[in-house]
């Protein structure tokens, strides 16, 4: 039974504990209030209960624990009151369990070891005191643990060093006190590690440096001591490290992955990186020597007014000589009328494509979106481009701000993203111009019956394929990171051999897009991930979910729609039948290639996970989609 976000409101009946043979109830996003039934007890075969997002309140009834069957229990972001029911760990198949966001107090049932099939346990922003259990070590699937925003004390137990999977680990905003235990290090599938706001004190461990997979590291806010550790340079690059506010000394090791890292508020460091002093030295202390400055001062001088008039010299010349080759203003510029970063002149460039698009006539439109309007743009016989001219006005471009992110747009290489030529903003007009791509997008094709039986299913999987290397690309080899936003078949292009390239990327970032609510500028509606209708903030794993949804689309040669709602019910072994989902309009595939379908399926199954945090990304995505 789902019937989530319907904006029910009123009581749960007590009549659903009569529906014996339920195993799926998802009430999810309403605006329920009251308790939660105890006839929800009577439920034997329930297997999925999603009660989140309510404004049910009272305590949790201990009859829930009783459910032998149940997998997946999420009663998160209500107004639930009294302790954890310790009865929930006679529910040994219980998978998921989320109970964050209520008003629970009490500590964490000892007894919760039981449940050795646990993946995912968030119990969140509530006011849980006490100790982490030593028994939660037990959990040896474990993938994601989240106690943040409680009032947990004590020492982290070592029995952590037993999560040998898991990838989240989120311990922020609590009582926690002592050393961060060193079996931290055996975590080596760990990619994001909170435990700022707390009490730790002693040394980082040394052990960080075997967590090669993580991704992002919180330390601040706590009582560190000591030096940072040279293990952080032996991490991979591109990890996000905060080790602001503690009470860190000595000099910053020398390594890339601590350039931008967040260090300040630490008054005993030192070190070439924003937010701490300059390291003294003993090299320094002989500069300061009176006689060696005055022979360095001897010894430089003439040589610097040499050096200087040369420069000067050889200044004069090549400017008369650039003046005499050029009589057009530099490349880079900003007037009243044209603000342009592309490889031409700017008032050309626009003239050129006024003058090809015919004062931008819908006749050579060739698609819309959620930014602007796409026009096809012959400038000449041999130099065709696309040219987007966004919804907005030049007054919402933040030219200034905005420049080094464009010259930074333009400057990305992949294969499987479309190519940025420039940006170029008249007083009446901002444009993007893009390279040209012959088959153009995805969405126009799968809506095609004829053009739809070009694409045979070795293709779909080299254009979902190429997506994934794509994002992949944005999200881990760019720095800072690029979250597209709006991932759909409608941006996503193919060039004349059906190689998959991603357009509209960074667009949002040229705009004056308020991050509190861009889902109202950005975002295709059936591919925006769920949890923004509450969070409204934007990041890599809402990629990651749309994507999911074009990888499904391009099996089944049409919107997934109501199976994406249906993908919770589904139990792990249980497999989508190519021949059910798969698009009818072309062939079946031969065995070999209806692997990579499956592997296709599954990973989108993946994707497309209610919970952000269970999602893969899309690093991991490449590297299944390529190994399949």
């Amino acid at each position: 039974m789902f019937l989530q976000r319907n904006n029910f409101s009123g009581l749960i009946p007590n009549e659903l504990g009569n529906l014996k043979s339920l195993t799926d109830l998802v009430v999810s996003n309403n605006q329920l209030s009251g308790s939660i039934p105890l006839s929800l007890a009577n439920l034997s075969n329930l297997q999925l209960l999603y009660l989140d997002v309510n404004k049910l309140s009272g305590p949790i009834p201990t009859g829930l624990g009783n459910l032998k069957s149940l997998t997946d229990l999420d009663i998160s972001n209500n107004k639930l009151r009294g302790s954890i029911p310790p009865e929930f760990a006679n529910s040994t198949r219980l998978r998921r369990l989320d109970l964050s966001s209520n008003h629970l107090v009490g500590e964490i049932p000892k007894k919760f070891g039981k449940m050795k099939s646990m993946l995912s346990l968030y119990l969140s922003n509530n006011q849980l005191s006490g100790n982490i259990p030593l028994e939660l070590g037990s959990f040896h699937e474990l993938l994601v643990l989240d106690l943040s925003t409680n009032r947990l004390n004590g020492s982290i137990p070592r029995s952590i060093g037993q999560w040998a999977q898991i990838n989240y680990l989120n311990l922020s905003n609590n009582k926690l006190s002592g050393k961060i235990p060193s079996e931290i290090g055996k975590l080596v599938n760990l990619e994001k590690l909170d435990l700022s706001q707390n009490l730790f004190t002693q040394e980082i461990p040394s052990e960080v440096q075997t967590l090669q997979t993580l991704q992002k590291l919180n330390l601040s806010h706590n009582m560190l001591s000591g030096s940072i550790p040279n293990a952080f340079t032996n991490l991979h690059g591109g990890i996000d490290i905060d080790l602001s506010y503690n009470e860190l000394t000595g000099p910053v090791p020398l390594s890339p992955n601590l350039l931008n890292a967040s260090v300040q508020g630490n008054p005993g460091l030192c070190g070439n990186v924003t937010g701490v002093k300059l390291c003294t030295s003993q090299i320094m202390k002989k500069k300061n020597d009176p006689f060696r400055q005055k022979l360095i001062l001897v010894i430089m001088l003439p040589l610097i007014g040499v050096v200087l008039l040369g420069l000067l010299t050889y200044g004069l010349i090549a400017y008369r000589q650039q003046r005499k080759k050029s009589p057009h203003k530099p490349l880079e510029e900003e007037s009243g009328d044209y603000f342009h970063i592309t490889s031409f002149d700017g008032k050309v460039v626009y003239d050129d494509i006024l003058k090809a698009t015919n004062g931008f006539n819908e006749a050579y439109c060739i698609g819309t979106g959620g930014y602007g309007i796409v026009y096809k743009a012959k400038l000449q016989p041999d130099n065709v481009v696309a040219v987007k001219k966004l919804h907005s006005s030049s007054d919402d471009v933040d030219h200034s701000g905005f420049l080094n992110e464009v010259r930074a747009l333009t400057n990305i290489r992949h294969r499987n993203i479309v190519k940025l030529y420039g940006y170029c903003s008249h007083a009446h007009n901002s444009i993007l111009i893009y390279e040209y791509l012959e088959n153009g997008s995805l969405g126009s094709i799968l809506k095609n019956d004829v053009l739809a039986k070009e694409l045979d299913w070795l293709t779909r999987v080299n254009i979902v394929k190429g997506v994934a290397n794509g994002l992949a690309y944005m999200h881990h080899d760019c720095s800072p990171p690029i979250v597209h936003r709006d991932i759909s078949i409608s941006n996503i292009l193919l060039d004349s051999d059906y190689e998959a390239r991603i357009s509209d990327f960074g667009t949002s970032k040229l705009l004056k897009l308020d991050s509190s609510n861009w889902t109202a500028v950005a975002g295709t509606y059936g591919y925006i991930a769920p949890e923004l209708a509450y969070t409204m903030v934007a990041n890599e794993k809402c990629d990651v979910y749309s994507f999911g949804v074009v990888a499904l689309e391009v099996v089944m040669g049409k919107h997934p729609g109501e199976l994406i709602t249906s993908l919770p019910t589904l139990s792990d072994d249980h497999h989508l039948v190519l021949a059910n989902v798969g698009d009818s309009r072309i062939p079946p595939p031969s065995s070999q290639v209806e692997k990579e379908v499956m592997s296709v399926l599954r990973v989108s199954r993946a994707c497309l996970n209610y919970n952000p945090l269970e999602r893969p990304t899309m690093h991991q995505v490449s590297n299944l989609l390529m190994k399949a």
